[in-house]
């Protein structure tokens, strides 16, 4: 079994709550408030930074070049693609750039991305890939299930665009291509076949997990904009 599929399976309750929570169904049906994901979209701009910070540190992680490119192109995507397109969207919900360099930090934003940094910190690549895949492939998952869900209200939907830009294949391919890494540097560490029997496994099933449940912490900070 591929590590990712054996994290996920291991953490399926929380997994469950995190890629079909409260705020992504009122966001498939239309339904989401506009003050929670405009307070969503601020501080998911503060996130990517840190995010693009997280890859960075992966690359300087990396052992072999195949990682060491993998990373870097993450981080120039993130850099100079998807911040660009963040703003640009921000920007159609009346949110100006300044105004996205300005808005303070929610405690919950801290809490994930100073613990991915963290376990970038203090372990090696395969830590830090178990603690950042839980966005990535995670919004990958959503971006799917919300475009097959038969409940999603598309015609009429203020987050149409943001429903197709993750379920569009230009996320969805690089979302695969780090899952790939993922699994493949499990495999050069001795976890191909059946993860849960290396040493390993409780501690990178530790890390998805606590990663998992600060990411259902981001969505209940979006559906309560005014904390």
């Amino acid at each position: 079994m591929p590590l990712f599929d054996a994290l996920k399976q291991d953490n399926a309750e929380v997994w469950q709550a995190y890629t079909r929570h409260g705020f992504v169904r009122q966001l498939a049906q239309g339904t989401l408030p506009e003050p929670c994901f405009r307070h969503y979209l601020m501080q998911d701009y503060l996130f990517l930074k840190h995010f693009a910070r997280a890859w960075a540190l992966a690359a300087v992680k990396s052992q072999s070049l195949e990682d060491m490119r993998a990373c870097a192109a993450t981080v120039d995507g993130l850099l100079n693609e998807e911040m660009a397109l963040h703003v640009g969207y921000c920007a159609e919900w009346g949110i100006s750039e300044e105004e996205l360099q300005q808005v303070p930090e929610a405690p919950a934003n801290m809490l994930y991305t100073r613990y991915v940094l963290d376990v970038g910190q203090s372990g090696d690549l395969l830590d830090l890939l178990t603690a950042l895949a839980p966005c990535f492939l995670g919004y990958a998952e959503i971006g799917t299930w919300i475009a097959a869900d038969p409940e999603t209200e598309l015609d009429g939907n203020p987050y149409r665009s943001w429903i197709e830009m993750y379920a569009g294949e230009e996320f969805q391919e690089p979302a695969r291509a780090s899952e790939r890494q993922l699994n493949r540097l499990a495999g050069q560490r001795g976890l191909a076949g059946n993860p849960r029997a290396s040493s390993r496994w409780p501690g990178l099933s530790r890390i998805f997990g606590d990663a998992v449940r600060l990411e259902i912490g981001f969505w209940d900070m979006g559906l309560s904009p005014e904390v």
